[in-house]
């Protein structure tokens, strides 16, 4: 049975679509732009703008959401271990933190159990623009850390997005993961050390995302193209999010990802997998997508405006007859999920792909997850 909560004040995050922030490349996630220059400062012209755009907004009601009492119960009589020290996420230890970590309250939209939730007006041609016959996939690609509250905070310094950013310091430990460490790099016959990955060996300019979690204070820190210097770190952008509360970034902002949203509460891990159920939505990047969002993003990375593309922020969920029994049980929790919570539109990169810790304890899903078509999912909307 499901705890159904009436929000009218979130009717509008959830339901309002916005079209905002000029200056943005077309599908490189990012503002085009980084220079402070105009006379307006950057973080108040993408606020007005986003402000000033029209907004598409559904019928005056209430919000309904229905959380899963079930979910509440069993993190919040978890007993989460002490934290003395970083906490790689690939070990028992970070397993049993985060089996007990309660992310965002049970009315945020991540918690939202959408498997009742009307179809989208136009989730056939939304759909269709993202690929019906494309198949659905998976990096192994957000690695996190834990960390104790009193861990050491760092300056670091920030680049490229810092008018977008939320300022320091922050707790990063020595032994901060990169993305896709250790099992992209081993799957793909890289054979770097944690250091040599935190120095950007050959100097990419990938996406290179880092994850810090304070589990006790409940406070996430994340990092666009984090890297290791002479001098001490750097990054593009950094974010902070309170998982204690509702509250999104500043309108028009950038996160470390696309669509201004965090990126944590949409990893599958292991620990879930292993317990057979994943109790939030899920992040999906596609290539094109719409010069608007929805939210609970806030930015958009485009400036396509056909109505058929999906916004940041829009909702794909997997067809509720769409068979999962012939899966393995890792697959099948992942599409139960899919099925349950859906997932978000987080950033501009191949269709369909959705975002999977990177712990060599995760076998390989490539396979199964590619039986499942684009064809197979719909776009929801919280209103009739």
């Amino acid at each position: 049975m499901l705890r159904v909560l009436e929000v009218s004040l979130l009717s509008a995050a959830l339901t309002g679509s916005v079209s905002a922030q000029p200056g943005v490349s077309p599908d490189d996630g990012k503002p085009a732009s980084a220079s402070p220059s105009a006379a307006i400062p950057p973080a108040a012209r993408d606020q007005k703008a986003a402000a000033a755009a029209p907004q598409a907004r559904s019928p005056a009601k209430s919000a309904v959401f229905a959380s899963d009492p079930a979910r509440l119960a069993r993190v919040r009589a978890a007993k989460m271990p002490p934290i003395t020290g970083p906490v790689p996420f690939d070990t028992p230890e970070a397993d049993a933190i985060c089996a007990a970590l309660e992310v965002f309250p049970p009315d945020n939209p991540w918690n939202a159990v959408v498997s009742d939730w009307p179809v989208h007006p136009k989730s056939k041609e939304l759909v269709a623009s993202v690929g019906e016959n494309r198949p659905l996939r998976y990096n192994a690609d957000m690695a996190f850390i834990l960390v104790p509250p009193d861990q050491k905070r760092m300056e670091v310094k920030l680049t490229q997005y810092g008018y977008h950013s939320d300022k320091g310091p922050y707790p990063v430990p020595d032994n901060l993961p990169i993305e896709g460490w250790p099992v992209w790099f081993g799957r793909h016959g890289q054979k770097y050390t944690l250091d040599e990955v935190q120095r950007n060996p050959g100097n990419t300019d990938a996406d290179r995302h880092a994850i810090v979690v304070d589990p006790v204070n409940r406070t996430l820190y994340e990092f666009y193209q984090m890297k290791k210097t002479a001098d001490g770190w750097q990054a593009s952008q950094a974010s902070i999010f309170d998982l204690k509360v509702n509250h999104r970034r500043p309108e028009g902002w950038t996160s470390t990802d696309a669509a201004g949203l965090p990126l944590y509460p949409a990893v599958v891990r292991y620990d879930e997998l292993k317990r057979g159920e994943i109790e939030h939505a899920l992040r999906v990047t596609i290539r094109k997508t719409r010069r608007a969002y929805v939210a609970p993003a806030n930015h958009f990375a485009s400036r396509r405006n056909d109505p058929n593309l999906p916004r940041m922020g829009e909702r794909f969920r997997l067809r509720a007859d769409f068979d999962v029994s012939r899966f393995s049980p890792e697959v099948r929790t992942i599409l139960k999920a899919l099925k349950k919570y859906g997932m978000f539109v987080a950033d501009n990169g191949i269709e369909w792909a959705i975002s999977v810790a990177p712990d060599p304890r995760i076998p390989v899903l490539h396979e199964e997850l590619r039986k499942v078509k684009g064809s197979d999912f719909e776009v929801v909307t919280p209103f009739p």
